[in-house]
Order: structure tokens, then C-alpha cells, then sequence
């Protein structure tokens, strides 16, 4: 995670913001399997602001996805932001049927990455997602190939045909005004 955020720092500081860097864990990640609800908080350091940054990360399982609700506050607001997380998470969940408690394993497809990737920022989660848009590409490659060459055919001939009107028109002469 400290290596990622390295990298986006970089892009950061050519854009003309400043730097950030993740100092560490505010709160480590913790899982709550009775509710299946996943929080952690991370403590970020803006350029050369003397008052860090908190990034307090909730995740709320359910049957087919998450749900993601973040908390930003300055670090000396942790203990106010631990206070609330109890009752922030008693107002959320899905609805009936959507709940992780819901989950059908005859039916319902198990998810390719686990805990860890919500917690490393969805980067396993990414990699999946678009491990799976590969395989798509692939699969439809010659369907692709096909429409974006009849794409190409069509835009060329749509301003061919424009453009072969328009010269036809100024060679040929203008009859005279009828009277």
C-alpha cells in the first residue's frame, strides 16, 4: 500500500499538488464476522502539513458486492471517529436479500479476491476485474475486429462520398437565372 501511494504521490507532485505519503495504520483493519462488516483507518501525511490526515475506511459485505463508506478528518479526530463508526454502521445495511446473511452458495458466485484486497485499496479486486475484461476482449476479438473495421469503412465513405458531392458541384457550371 506504501509503494502504491509512493507512485500516486509521484504523478501528484508533476500535476502541482503535494506529495502524500501513507505513514501507517491509525486503527489496523478489523473484521466483525457476526455482522460482516470490515473497517481499518490509515494516517496520512499531506506535503509539509504539521497535522496528519484520517482516512477511516468502512466495508459492508453483502450478497453480490460492498459497500464502501470512508471517513475523512484530521488524526486528532480519531477517537470522535471510533465513537461513531458503531452507530453509523447500525444504520447501514442492505436490504432483504441482498445481505451477506442472504448469500446462497447453490446460486451465488463466491468473489475472486477476499478481505485483504478491500483492505490493500481493491488493488487484487482491480487485477481480477480486469483479468476478467481480458478474457472478454479475447473471447470477442474477431467480433471487435469486425465493427471497428465497418466503423472505419463507414466514417470513410460517409466523408468520401460528402466530399467527392462538393467537388463534383464547383466543376460543374452554374446554369443562368431562368426568367
Amino acid at each position: 500500500m506504501k509503494e502504491s501511494v509512493g507512485e500516486a504521490s509521484k504523478e501528484r507532485v508533476k500535476q502541482g499538488y503535494s506529495s502524500i505519503e501513507l505513514v501507517g495504520w491509525a486503527s489496523p483493519p478489523h473484521y466483525d464476522q457476526a455482522a460482516h462488516k470490515l473497517y481499518w483507518a490509515k494516517e496520512i501525511k499531506f506535503g509539509d502539513s504539521p497535522e496528519h490526515t484520517l482516512n477511516y475506511n468502512l466495508r459492508l459485505l453483502g450478497r453480490r458486492g460492498v459497500l464502501v463508506l470512508n471517513a475523512v478528518a484530521a488524526m486528532s479526530d480519531l477517537k470522535k471517529v471510533e465513537a461513531a463508526t458503531p452507530a453509523i454502521l447500525g444504520m447501514v445495511n442492505f436490504q432483504e436479500g441482498h445481505r451477506y446473511a442472504d448469500f446462497a452458495p447453490s446460486s451465488d458466485k463466491v468473489a475472486t479476491y477476499g478481505i485483504a484486497a478491500l483492505v490493500a485499496g481493491g488493488i487484487a479486486a482491480k487485477a481480477g476485474f480486469f483479468k476478467l475484461l481480458w478474457v472478454g476482449i479475447l473471447a470477442f476479438k474477431k467480433l471487435i475486429i469486425i465493427a471497428v473495421v465497418a466503423g472505419v469503412a463507414f466514417i470513410k465513405k460517409l466523408f468520401s462520398r460528402g466530399g467527392a458531392k462538393e467537388a463534383e458541384a464547383l466543376r460543374a457550371p452554374t446554369p443562368p437565372p431562368s426568367a
